[in-house]
């Protein structure tokens, strides 16, 4: 049935799930600003879905893009000024139906990947949609059809969003809206993994930075396997998370040499992996150090200036280094299973929630990691009254 307010050509709605014409959205105007609106719901075209957003994880990117814009691309330029919304880790409920869509339902509880390539250019057609030679062109006159939520499109710190059907991993009741939005994190490890050769089990790896990629790349690793698998970074706290997440050993970098200790652990013969995620810029050198000859790097970690890299040693040792964007080549979607399997607990990563007006608070702490912070969710109201009148019941 149609709901009054929400009528769309070739849409499918349900009563049991209304739709207001206009919703509550943050949107970005000058650098680091932040402000709560109305704006009209958005309607789903062919092979989308209309999303309540349940609640919404905060990612480092996303703090550096309110502050500074890029990896954003709005209308072809920096995403200031410009409506915009951010946020790409949410979960929710799909509650309306673009035309054709017939791979979901109306209630479907859902997690959600970021982007959504052109699927007509070279990378698209080799499942490489993170790396779309159509990025950012989803507008106007040179709409190619690419979306990447939150960075080229309107994201998730709002109370409904559009998603491409390709971008949806159905979730089922057991797992928290919490645990939920903690998919693509996982998946972001996966994705590094994947492209390091996949199967690693039995084999050594290194995970350098044990912020929320890092820690869940730590139990993807583990769950794949992998042995030993070592974590280094600056934080005690953070390195415990990481042994209960599957880290065999943990190097506190500020207190023991990490290259010393890795070789120490491995009987001199390094590990057979590295996944970076500190962004640090010694990390690459470091990383080469620490690995067996013919090993491999992936970089997941945007560092913020440029670093001077040791080539030659990297040449000398046949060492191989993989950058990753994101979440591709379906990764969240093995980390989903993982997770449903409860091969590895991801919710040991999320240390706050805030509501959705809380949300310049909420950022706060998730960047100046007030008592810890690790990773931030940002509930929805709507979500919190069902769930509370569900109690009831």
């Amino acid at each position: 049935m149609q709901h009054p307010t929400y009528q769309h050509e070739g849409v499918k709605t349900n009563s049991a799930f209304p739709i207001p014409e206009k919703m509550k959205a943050w949107v970005l105007g000058n650098p680091e600003e932040l402000h709560l609106i109305e704006k009209v719901v958005p309607v789903p075209k062919r092979a989308e879905v209309l999303v309540r957003v349940d609640a919404i994880a905060i990612c480092a990117t996303d703090l550096d893009v309110i502050s500074s814009g890029p990896p954003a691309m709005i209308q072809g330029g920096l995403p200031f000024n410009k409506n915009f919304t951010p946020g790409h880790e949410y979960m929710g409920t799909v509650v309306a139906l673009g035309p054709g869509v017939d791979e979901f339902a109306i209630g479907d509880r859902i997690t959600v990947e970021i982007h959504a390539g052109c699927g007509q250019c070279k990378r698209c057609r080799m499942g490489m949609y993170t790396s779309c030679h159509n990025y950012g062109l989803n507008y106007g006159d040179v709409d190619k059809g690419h979306r990447a939520n939150g960075f080229t499109s309107d994201g998730g710190f709002a109370e409904y969003a559009i998603n491409n059907i390709n971008t949806l991993i159905k979730i089922s009741d057991d797992m928290s809206d919490e645990e939920a939005t903690l998919v693509v994190t996982a998946g972001t490890g996966m994705y590094g993994l994947t492209e390091l050769g996949g199967l690693i089990a039995g084999e050594g790896i290194v995970v350098m930075g044990p912020g929320p990629i890092g820690l869940l790349g730590v139990a993807v690793a583990k769950a794949l396997g992998a042995y030993p698998v070592i974590l280094t970074g600056t934080r005690d706290n953070r390195l415990e998370t990481g042994r209960e997440l599957g880290a065999d050993y943990t190097i506190n970098v500020r207190k023991e040499d990490a290259v010393k200790k890795v070789r120490e652990i491995t009987s001199g013969k390094g590990v057979d992996y590295i996944l970076e995620c500190s962004g640090a810029p010694e990390a690459i050198n470091e990383a080469g150090l620490m690995l067996n000859r013919g090993g491999k790097i992936c970089l997941a970690a945007f560092p913020h200036d440029p670093a001077l890299i040791d080539v030659a040693h990297l040449v000398r040792n046949n060492i191989y280094i993989y950058g990753i964007r994101g979440e591709g080549r379906s990764a969240t979607h093995r980390a989903h299973a993982f997770m449903a399997e409860k091969r590895f607990d991801a919710t040991k990563i999320h240390s706050h929630s805030f509501m959705m007006d809380e949300l310049p608070k909420a950022l706060h702490y998730a960047r100046n990691r007030i008592d810890d912070a690790i990773k931030v969710v940002v509930k929805m109201p709507q979500r919190q009254a069902e769930l509370a009148k569900s109690k009831t019941l």
